[in-house]
């Protein structure tokens, strides 16, 4: 933690908090907004390939050229 500027977040009252996501809980509702268009997808993913290329997806996410990547038939 020695990264984070602790003494300006004490004086200005600052709270940092982090645990595991529950992704799986919310997965089958979000990916069908995003499916169904009511959630833009570059918004949420910057790369769509098929899932053909997955391995390619991966390593876009490992070398940093895309945050989140979907996957299509």
């Amino acid at each position: 933690m020695s990264d984070i500027p602790q003494t300006h977040m004490f004086w200005r009252n600052v709270g940092l908090r982090s645990g595991p996501a529950p992704v799986r809980a919310y997965l089958p509702h979000l990916l069908d907004r995003v499916l169904s268009g009511h959630i833009d997808k570059g918004k949420v993913f910057d790369l769509t390939l098929s899932l053909s290329e997955v391995a390619e997806a991966y390593a876009a996410m490992d070398e940093r050229r895309a945050t989140k990547t979907m996957l299509m038939p």
